[in-house]
């Protein structure tokens, strides 16, 4: 998947992409280091939901955003209802969920703002 983006960046000429491999449940950055994360399809299949939503607030700025989406069809599939829970119990809070009925965005952020 690393090579892939990496790809997909250099045709489009986007360089300031660092592909980096990691552990969703100890990642390799500095507390707050990035603007936004997204989640696409996966949190589903990590073994410590809760945990890898805290390291994700750790690694986000404090006006940072998060955006989880899923798919029903997922066989790890999160429900919303499921996902504000587990968000809120590591210190996000949903702000928008949007999406047809088999599917949704969230965003969440770490201030109620």
């Amino acid at each position: 998947m690393l090579d892939a983006l990496k790809e997909r960046a250099a045709k489009k000429g986007v360089t300031n992409i660092v592909a980096t491999c990691g552990n969703a449940m100890s990642l390799p950055y500095p507390n707050e280091t990035f603007n936004a994360a997204y989640i696409i399809g996966s949190l589903g299949e990590m073994p410590d939901t809760v945990a890898v939503l805290r390291e994700l607030r750790r690694v986000l700025k404090r006006n940072g955003r998060l955006v989880v989406a899923e798919v029903i069809i997922d066989p790890d599939f999160v429900s919303i209802n499921q996902l504000k829970s587990k968000a809120a119990e590591a210190g996000f809070h949903h702000h928008l969920t949007t999406g047809p009925t088999y599917s949704y965005f969230a965003r969440f952020s770490l201030s109620s703002e």
